[in-house]
């Protein structure tokens, strides 16, 4: 039986996409896979919730800017690039897929360093720092837009493959009557969801918090908040607002049975919604601490046709753009028409790693 390797993590967003991967690959192959991702943090428990062995390696953060725990992350890597050379030796996978984050790039390296053929994948407009040091190992480059391809440039340009970004297997059968039962909804009750990314957003929070009276003129409210935030007593007591800390396995449903959705723009969640045709309304990470990713996203999304950005610091002024929305059924109905994202995204990526592996296999036989 062929082995697969996978890496990539320290977000869902980092993961999710490829584990929808691992689920359209298994059909189409024999295949053992395991995943290589961070010794700490969340990677080990949605890996392995999954079903798929996991193997854990120190990993550094890859930094942009002078700090001294620079010194301390760059040990890290070199001990993440000796861990997972280990790991790829003793398992002999026939490919490495890379889903990005700091901790791929050390077994990307190694896996270059064995003669492993490395594929990976970046899930936003514009290449992170991750992607653009593994796409010198690498034999292919997933991206999600047309757009993405124009960042690379050289050898890298002819190994870019434009596929969309994979979502979640159980995207595509999401039921809104399934969301309503666990939400408690009537079939005519208008749900606005917000959601804030796997650790909550505080400035989501405290702009829906401040708003909460108007938003709930239109909408029942489902507020993801993040596992850290404490919701006020007058949020908690409000009528037609239900706060969670973090959904599970029912998000596709509630996403489903959502009017309008209100959230970051990271990849993961913007392509999730926009695969099930639900208009929203992004507020982005952004300022020193980012790269500038998730404005990227929103803006991309938004010229589309498909969101709107919002930036402001006024939970009066996001009020105003959800009741416009809220009344405004037209423009909610050409937002989830809005064409911006590509479906089967893990098919042709799945659809990819087995060719490689048919190819690499043939010409093992052939030199033996």
């Amino acid at each position: 039986m062929v082995s697969i390797a996978f890496t990539g993590g320290g977000t869902g967003g980092h993961i999710y996409p490829g584990l929808a991967v691992i689920s359209r690959l298994k059909p189409l192959l024999p295949v053992r896979v395991f995943w290589i991702g961070s010794n700490a943090g969340m990677d080990r428990g949605i890996v392995e919730s999954a079903g798929i062995e996991f193997f854990g390696i120190p990993s550094g953060k890859l930094r942009r800017y002078a700090s001294l725990q620079n010194i301390g992350d760059i040990v890290k890597v070199g001990l993440g690039f000796l861990a997972a050379r280990r790991i790829l030796k003793r398992e002999k996978p026939a490919l490495l897929f890379s889903k990005g984050g700091f901790v791929s790039v050390p077994p990307c390296a190694a896996a270059a360093s064995l003669g492993i053929p490395v594929f990976t994948h970046e899930s936003d407009v514009s290449p992170g720092l991750a992607t653009r040091i593994n796409s010198r190992f690498a034999q292919r480059i997933f991206v999600p837009y047309q757009k993405s391809a124009a960042f690379f440039s050289g050898k890298a340009k002819g190994k870019v493959c434009v596929s969309g970004n994979p979502v979640r297997p159980d995207f595509s059968s999401a039921d809104p009557v399934k969301g309503r039962a666990f939400l408690g909804l009537a079939d005519s009750e208008r749900m606005l969801l917000v959601l804030g990314g796997s650790l909550g957003s505080q400035e989501i929070n405290a702009l829906v918090w401040g708003s909460l009276a108007d938003l709930t003129r239109h909408y029942t409210v489902v507020h993801q908040t993040g596992d850290a935030a404490i919701v006020p007593a007058e949020a908690a007591n409000a009528e037609r607002y239900k706060a969670f800390p973090r959904f599970g396995a029912e998000i596709p449903h509630i996403v489903a049975a959502a009017e309008l959705v209100l959230c970051r723009s990271g990849a993961g969640t913007i392509w999730e919604c926009g695969n099930l045709r639900k208009p929203m309304v992004h507020i982005p990470l952004r300022g020193s601490g980012t790269r500038g990713d998730q404005v990227e996203n929103a803006r991309l999304f938004e010229s589309a046709g498909a969101s709107v950005c919002f930036t402001e610091t006024s939970s009066n002024k996001l009020a105003e753009l959800i009741n416009s929305l809220a009344d405004d059924p037209e423009k909610r109905k050409r937002m989830a028409e809005a064409e911006i994202t590509i479906p089967h995204a893990a098919d042709t990526i799945a659809d990819e790693i087995v060719r490689a592996v048919a190819q690499s296999t043939t010409i093992l036989k052939e030199t033996t």
